[in-house]
């Protein structure tokens, strides 16, 4: 009724009232007799209304598909008979339409609404051919799907599908097999090869319709998939036939993207035969379904050539894929894509990619056949290179490759394939040369209807064949083009490269039957290859054919060389320096192939060459022809020795002839680079024979050039000869002298590292020389040996002896000498590391030191005078010495530093100022300024801190500007732990005061230092103690010599206030230092200030009165009374002072009593009267002098009592001054006692006899005194006194 309605009334009814919306809501939520209701209204109206009720079914379709999952079997059964009028009113456009929403239910979890879409999917059998074609792609494989549902009726709604598809199959080869195939499709494991094979075995008669191509792609897919290779080649081999085999190929294209994946792969495959049928199946597509329908193909393909993860396999299968794809696309699309995109890949830099192409180059050329011809010229080259290639796996496939092409082109294009091969085989790289003849060797076999020997040919079977393949070569290529090859093959033969000579051979072999009838016939072509390689100035191709040569001499013998010698001899004369280089070897080689007997026959010719090639311009012609030399004295013995050499000689002396002297040079040159040791002792006494000459000299230079193993044999003469020479004989040639002083530079420069030690014996001997000439040379020669050695380095062991000689040669007699040693010595600077250079110092201080202890001790020389060496005393004659010194002491070990800083201020000590203004004394103080503070031992210090007072000393106002750095490092060093540093330093301050301007600061610093308030020493309060000693020694020194230069009027009073705090210290030597600050400000500050500082600090009494404080007032007493100040104070209270001097000489405390004895004779010497003040103490003077128990301490003090008295008295005799009595007891001290106490009254005695005068005090004291004391005091005055230069006793 409401299908009748709705016809009736019109489709639009439906929408009206909703019946449509009404169904589907009672099909999917209502009671079973609603749904049952509404799928019988669906079949009626689908019945009646057909096409026009097709969109709504669209709708309606997944609520009545989940009906066949209702629980009443008359809702399952109505929705099935539904479906069936549903799926047979369908047109073309409706299948389209209801298809996704079939295979969507396809995947409900109901197993009756998978069974109802299975079998939907099964009715679709009963469609029309085209709507059948389009659907069944689609529904076979979710058939195939549900044979593997956990259900049975599922699989068996699935069968059933199956089978009626199958049922509805009009081709009647496939329904014949249907059931195998069905049961491929149901169970593949175990039957899908047998479906393959009886699709193989099928005879196809008809066209292949849809329901067969459903059935079978399936099958196939499966087959392409297998791990079997003889499944996926079955599976390749029916893809790619396939379409040969339907109606319209566009039915298959729905199943490309199945079965392109599996295709692909199989492409790619290990084995070479699935390959092979995967790249056919890949053309057979191309072929039936053209290009259109596989537009991602050829880029994929191309792709994979280029591909760096791909083994070698791999890219075999893409290249033959591609190579088939080609050919079926047609011959415009293989020009255009091999010319356009792949032989540009060739050189590549990806070494897959050029693997890749080459890969390409092994199919296509027996795929295109006769096709490929125009693309041989554009191919070849890519080829060739691939044989040189650096990677493996290029090389391998391009040698593939290339026997592939031979193989489908070489008897038809050998005239454009043979050129290029034999070119190769000339080429620099040898993998080129051997593919090359490889290649070459296939080629001429398969013209000459044979195979390249793989044994050594020398059956009669392999001779027959040889000669048949020669006669075949001949008829085939012509006898020039022949001979040219053969001469080719012939030539490799000689390779460098084992693997070209061995397949050179083979080839041979190949294709000749007899060698030498075959060289005689090629003989011509050959020699004119020969001697063009021999020209070509390539050295691997002339030595090659060097080798060709002598081969063909050996194997031909006397029949050949005079072919040969004339043409070697006539491109020596004609060729330029490479043909020349060629001839030498070729002429080696042809030597040393040669019997004796066989080159006696053309010695002439061979001599007159030889000499020739000896004697020319070219180094490289001299250096082959050398070696043809050699082998023809091998050969031939001293026969070449005496054709050759007399002859260059006599041209060596020619004097009118240049270029025939230099020729001769040459000749002598080349052959003493190979016999020397024979030659030598031939020429070296001719070349040496005085007077030398020019010519000589030269030849001499050159000779020493090539025989640097051998020549230093004969440096016994040699070098005493030029010595010579250059010493006695040059006179007045000066381009004799430049020549000769050339040749020395010649052979030193290249004698060999064993001959060194010899050449520097040999000079040295000659340094030591009487005559001023030789000694000048030699030193020369010193210097020549270090600057020709410079770059080897290998005269350094013999380094102390030219120290040794050249230090010596600096006090030599004669000024040239001098200058000359000085000269070598700056070159021995200049190229030999200072750092090694310092590891001599200490053995150049003591050749120095020793030196100068000899001049000074031989006669006529200075004595204990002042003494400069002449080596130093040169415009920059200390240059030389000062970077090893300066190195020594910024890097050396502390011993090296020690030794260096010593070493320069004894060099320095030995220069005269003159010498050493300017930039030399400023590069000398740099390096010493620099290190002295760095945490060096005391001895390092003390040698820095010497040898920069005596730059002070010498340098004068060049160092002005360094007395910052200078004053700096002076007080620093007066905290150093060291005594002996600090008495350095203070020493070095008083140096300083003359260039220093500005000493307040100075002062100031010190005062505050000796107070105790600046840096104290490491060792707790005793090194504070002797910090403060050492400074307010400094203290004293500074104000004695620079502090009339103070401007501030506080700092002079200052350092005097504090000297007046610290003589009352409770250290002696902090009291005596500051004693003589005290004296020193007094005597800058005047009488007044003295008298007043006298009055308040010494003669004034206090309730403390211990032994500290009168020590320190003797010790005041004694440096007031040393002062010119002195002089100037009053009377009464020099008499004060004097007294108090007195008492404290009778002292209980032995310290007060000694500083009293010392202030006393102060006191003394400076009184109106000194004697009378002299005679009043003595009383008290002689029983110290007497008690021989007394304190070695004691005598000291006494000793310089009296000689401050001598010093400070104005008197006129100081032997009347001192009186007998004290002579005497100063005579007795003087000859018994301790040896300090002696040399203390040494010293009195010195000053009371004025030594320095004369011996007018001895004679004055030998009047008066008795005869035993006249005697002894003249003995001790010629054996003592008279060497003593100043008193030293006042300065302890």
């Amino acid at each position: 009724g409401i299908s009748a309605s709705v016809k009736g009334s019109g489709i639009a009814t439906l929408k009206k009232y909703g019946v449509v919306t009404r169904l589907e809501e009672a099909c999917a939520s209502g009671t079973s007799a609603n749904k049952e209701g509404s799928l019988l209204a669906i079949q009626s109206l689908c019945t009646r209304l057909g096409l026009l009720f097709e969109p709504y079914v669209i709708v309606l379709l997944p609520s009545l598909l989940k009906s066949f999952g209702d629980g009443s079997e008359n809702v399952r059964k109505a929705a099935s008979e539904t479906v069936g009028v549903i799926m047979s009113k369908l047109s073309a456009h409706g299948v389209k339409l209801v298809l996704p929403a079939v295979l969507t239910a396809f995947n409900d979890n109901s197993w009756r609404t998978k069974q109802a879409s299975i079998n939907m999917l099964g009715s679709m059998s009963h469609l029309a051919p085209k709507q059948l074609a389009s659907a069944l792609p689609k529904v076979v494989p979710k058939l195939i799907e549900a044979f593997s549902d956990t259900h049975p009726k599922v699989k068996a709604s699935a069968q059933g599908a199956l089978d009626e598809i199958s049922s509805v199959i009009r081709n009647p080869e496939i329904h014949d097999i249907s059931p195998v195939l069905l049961k491929a499709l149901t169970d593949p494991a175990s039957n899908t090869l047998p479906a393959l094979e009886a699709l193989i075995a099928t005879e196809f008669l008809h066209a292949i319709d849809a329901p067969s191509l459903a059935l079978i792609v399936p099958i196939l897919h499966r087959g392409l998939r297998d791990r079997a290779a003889t499944t996926k080649r079955y599976g390749a081999l029916i893809t790619g036939n396939i379409c040969t085999m339907i109606n319209d190929p566009r039915d298959f294209v729905p199943y490309l993207p199945t079965l392109m994946p599996d295709l692909k792969s199989s492409l790619l495959d290990p084995i070479p035969d699935v390959r092979s049928i995967a790249a056919k199946a890949l053309g057979s597509l191309t072929r039936g379904l053209g290009e259109d329908s596989l537009p991602d193909l050829r880029p994929w393909l191309i792709e994979q050539l280029r591909m760096d993860g791909l083994s070698s396999a791999e890219r075999s299968g893409a290249a033959q894929g591609l190579t088939e794809v080609l050919i079926a696309s047609g011959s415009t699309i293989v020009d255009s894509v091999m010319l356009d995109d792949i032989l540009p890949l060739a050189s590549h830099p990806s070494p897959s990619t050029r693997e890749g192409v080459l890969w390409v180059l092994c199919f296509l050329p027996p795929a295109l056949g006769q096709g490929f011809t125009v693309m041989l010229d554009a191919t070849l080259p890519a080829l060739i290179n691939g044989l040189s290639d650096e990677n493996e796996n290029v090389r391998e496939v391009a040698m593939r490759a290339g026997r592939v092409l031979i193989k489908s082109h070489g008897k038809i294009h050998f005239d454009k394939i043979l050129p290029i091969l034999q070119s190769g085989m000339g080429d620099t790289d040898y993998r080129i040369r051997l593919s090359s003849l490889m290649l070459l060797g296939d080629l001429l076999s398969m013209i000459g209807g044979t195979t390249v020997l793989r044994t050594d040919g020398d059956t009669q079977d392999d001779i027959r064949r040889a000669e048949r393949a020669q006669a075949q070569l001949t008829l085939v290529l012509g006898i020039q083009t022949r001979n040219r090859v053969l001469s080719d093959v012939y030539l490799a033969r000689s390779d460098n490269a084992i693997a070209v000579r061995q397949a050179a051979v083979q080839v041979w072999k190949t294709v000749v039957s007899v060698t030498a009838r075959t060289l005689r016939q090629i003989l011509q072509v050959l020699v004119g290859r020969v001697v063009t390689d021999l020209a070509s100035g390539d050295p691997e191709k002339t030595e090659v054919a060097g080798k060709c040569l002598g081969d063909i001499v050996g194997k031909l013998g006397d029949s050949v060389l005079p072919e040969i010698i004339p043409v070697l001899r006539n491109s020596l004369y004609d060729g330029d320096s490479n043909t020349k280089r060629g001839v030498c070897v070729g002429l080696s080689e042809v030597i040393g192939s040669s019997t004796k007997d066989q080159i006696l026959r053309f010695i002439d010719i061979i001599v007159k060459v030889v000499q020739d090639a000896l004697c020319d311009d070219e180094p490289g012609v001299r250096e082959m022809a050398a070696s043809s030399f050699q082998n023809l004295y091998n050969l031939v013995g001293n026969r070449a020795m005496d054709e050759v050499v007399p002859a260059l000689m006599v041209a060596l002396e020619s004097t009118d002839d240049d270029i025939r002297r230099d020729r001769a040079l040459n000749g002598l040159t080349g052959i003493l680079s190979i016999r020397s040791k024979e030659l030598l002792p031939y020429i070296i006494p001719r070349l040496i024979q005085q007077p030398i000459t020019e010519n000589h000299a030269r030849a001499l230079s050159s000779i020493a050039t090539v025989t640097s193993t051998t020549l230093y044999f004969h440096f016994r003469t040699i070098v005493p000869s030029l010595l010579e020479f250059l010493a006695f004989g040059s006179g007045d040639d000066k381009e004799c002298v430049a020549a000769v002083r050339d040749c020395v530079r010649s052979v030193f420069g290249n004698a060999d590292e064993a001959g060194v030690n010899m050449l520097i014996s040999e000079v040295s001997s000659n340094c030591t020389s009487d005559k001023p000439e030789a000694r000048r040379e030699s030193c020369w020669m010193l210097e020549t040996v270090i600057e020709a050695r410079k770059d080897a380095k290998d005269f350094y062991e013999q380094t102390p002896v030219i120290i040794r000689e050249l230090i010596q040669r600096f006090n030599d007699d004669n000024m040239d000498v001098v200058k000359a040693a000085n000269k070598a010595f700056a070159a021995l600077s200049k190229y030999v590391p200072a750092e090694e250079l310092a590891q001599h110092i200490e053995y150049m201080r003591n050749l120095i030191n020793s030196m100068v202890s000899d001049a000074r001790r031989r006669k006529g020389g200075v004595g204990d005078g002042e003494f400069f060496l002449p080596g130093f005393n040169i415009p920059k004659g200390l240059e030389p010495l000062l970077p090893i010194y300066q190195r020594g002491i910024l890097y050396g070990t502390p011993t090296i530093r020690e030794a260096s800083a010593a070493g320069l201020g004894e060099v320095i000590n030995l220069t005269s100022s003159k010498y050493l203004a300017g930039p030399l004394i400023i590069k000398m103080t740099g390096p010493l300024l620099r290190i002295v503070g760095d945490r060096n031992p005391a001895n390092v210090k003390i040698s820095i801190l010497s040898t920069l007072g005596l730059i002070l000393v010498k340098g004068g106002p060049a160092l002005r500007a360094f007395v910052p750095q200078f004053q700096t490092t002076f007080v620093k060093a007066l905290s150093d732990p060291s005594r002996q540093v600090r008495l350095e330093a203070i020493t070095a301050l008083g140096l300083l005061m003359p260039l220093s301007t500005r000493v307040d600061p100075l002062i100031k610093e010190l005062v505050t230092g000796s107070l105790g308030k600046g840096s104290t020493g490491a060792d707790g309060t005793g090194g504070v103690v002797v910090v403060q000693t050492a400074t307010l020694e400094a203290l004293a020194v500074v104000l004695e010599k620079g502090g009339n230069k103070a401007k501030l009027p506080e700092s002079v009073p200052s350092a005097l206030q504090a000297s007046a705090t610290l003589i009352l210290h409770s250290d002696d030597s902090v009291r005596e230092a500051a004693a003589k600050v005290m004296g020193a400000s007094c005597n800058i500050l005047g009488p007044e200030k003295t008298t007043e500082i006298v009055q308040e600090e010494i003669l004034s009494t206090s309730a403390d009165d211990s032994s500290d404080i009168r020590h320190g007032k003797a010790c005041a007493i004694r440096r007031i009374f040393s002062a010119e100040v002195s002089k100037k104070l009053d009377e009464s209270v020099s008499s004060d002072l004097r007294n108090l001097a007195i008492q404290y000489m009778k002292d209980e405390k032995i310290a007060v009593q000694e500083a009293g004895i010392v202030a006393v004779g102060a006191a003394v010497g400076r009184s109106q009267d000194p004697t009378a003040a002299l005679r009043s103490v003595e009383p008290d003077i002689l029983p110290l002098m007497g008690d021989l128990k007394q304190r070695l301490e004691t005598h000291q003090s006494v000793a310089r009592c009296l000689c401050l008295a001598l010093e400070f008295a104005d008197v006129e005799s100081r032997v009347a001054f001192l009186g007998m009595t004290l002579l005497n007891a100063s005579l007795k001290l003087a000859m018994s006692g301790s040896q300090r106490v002696q040399f203390a009254f040494n010293d009195v005695l010195w000053l009371a006899l004025s030594v320095s005068d004369g011996q007018g005090g001895l004679d004055e004291y030998s009047a008066t005194a008795m005869f035993e004391d006249s005697r002894q005091m003249k003995s001790l005055f010629s054996k003592v006194l008279v060497k003593i230069k100043s008193v030293t006793i006042l300065d302890q």
